[in-house]
Order: C-alpha cells, then structure tokens, then sequence
C-alpha cells in the first residue's frame, strides 16, 4: 500500500483562528484548491461566573459566533431581538435557537448604529469575549443608550510544539482572524529571514505586524471571512 500523499506545502495556508470556527475555515479553504493548515493561536474557555449576570428582559449583542456559543451554554435565554455583528454570528445564532436575529453590517460601529436607529426597549447585554475587539456598550452609552457588557468567555494562547509551528510557518499564506491573534503571530514571524503573506479579517488584526517584512498583507474592506477568502484565491 502506497503512503498517504504529503501535503503540497506551498499551496498551504496556515490557519490561527480558535477552534470551533477553525474547522469551517478550513473547509472554505480547501474549497478553494488550497491545503489548510489549522493550527490556533488562541483556544476559547467559557467563564461560568457569568451565568448570574445574564438575566434581563432588554436586547441581547453579539460580536462573534463565540460570544453566542458562551452564551448559550450558560443561558437558557433564547427570547428577545437578538442583534449580530454579521453572517457568521447571525449562523451561530440560529444553530443557538434564537428566532429573532437583527444583522449588523460586519463591525461593531454597524452594529451600534442599527441599534440606536432600531431603539428596542430596555437594556442592551453585549455577551462579549474578556477582551473584546470593540467597545460596542462604551459606544451606546455615549449615545444615551443603557447597555452593560458581560464577559461570558476568554481566548488564551496555546501552546503548539516546535514541529507544529515549523510546519505551519513553512506556509505561504497565514490568515490572522483577531488582532490578538496578529500580535501573537508577530512574535513568532520576527525571527524569520522570509516571512509568509499575512490577510486579516480586518486592519486591526494586521497592525500588530506593522514593521515587519511581509511577502504580502491586506485586508478586505468589510470584515467578513467571505470577503478574506476572496483576496485568498485573489493571490493564487
């Protein structure tokens, strides 16, 4: 019997998001003739002392599909508008068993305008990530809104071993979902004489890299892993 084909390492594209979203990344990829390499840079843990501060009748926020995974395993709740920063966290949403589900345009700007603009009564509960990308309840707050933000997960950094880590940066093309992810990233990047290509899910996630020598960086102009995807088959 032959031995299992290697992967074709410059057609690889190192993945760094958290699992479980890693996974349907990766898939994308692949659907794209590419060969993923999934290997996170930060793991996600639920925060289970947030399960009292989780009550309420006002609006739920949500500005990633972890922030909804957290939520719904530490609430019941599922009634009420339920307002998502875009398509991936409106999918998480619905998988979750919320009915009423109002998108945003892809940022936390966005999303803050639709819900001024909505104006659905009560208080707004942003369940969010320990720290999160954006200040979505700083930004109602100062626009009159009542709105509080409760952490319901945090994302750590792993830790791959070294054969790990050269196989992932031998690749060609790094995609950088966080910018906590990117700063991260930068870490392991700057002792390289040649570094890979890095796309970002936004601009923030590449400002960390900011002064080191890239074959290529970019972003798309709408923070949406679809919208990341096609500057990817852009650079084949």
């Amino acid at each position: 019997m032959s031995p299992p084909a290697r992967p074709d390492a410059s057609r690889a594209v190192w993945i760094t998001r958290a699992e479980p979203g890693a996974a349907g990344t990766a898939a994308r990829v692949a659907a794209l003739g590419l060969e993923p390499l999934v290997l996170p840079l930060l793991e996600t843990v639920d925060l289970p002392e947030a399960a009292g501060a989780l009550g309420g009748e006002g609006p739920l926020a949500f500005t990633s599909a972890n922030g909804v995974r957290a939520f719904a395993r530490l609430s019941p709740r599922r009634s009420g508008p339920v307002y998502v920063v875009g398509p991936a966290t409106a999918a998480a949403a619905r998988s979750a068993g919320f009915a009423d589900i109002r998108p945003g345009a892809g940022d936390v700007e966005a999303l803050a305008r639709r819900i001024l603009a909505d104006a659905p009564p009560g208080e707004v509960l942003h369940a969010a990530a320990r720290e999160p990308a954006g200040d979505l309840a700083g930004r109602l707050l100062a626009s009159g809104r009542p709105a509080r933000r409760v952490a319901v997960y945090a994302a750590r950094e792993t830790r791959p071993t070294a054969a790990q880590l050269e196989e992932a940066l031998a690749a060609p093309v790094v995609l950088a979902h966080s910018p906590r992810a990117g700063r991260i990233l930068a870490g392991h990047l700057a002792p390289l004489a040649s570094r890979p290509a890095v796309l970002g899910l936004s601009p923030a996630c590449l400002a960390p890299l900011e002064g080191l020598d890239l074959s290529a960086r970019a972003a798309p102009d709408r923070p949406l892993e679809s919208d990341m995807l096609n500057l990817l088959a852009s650079l084949r």
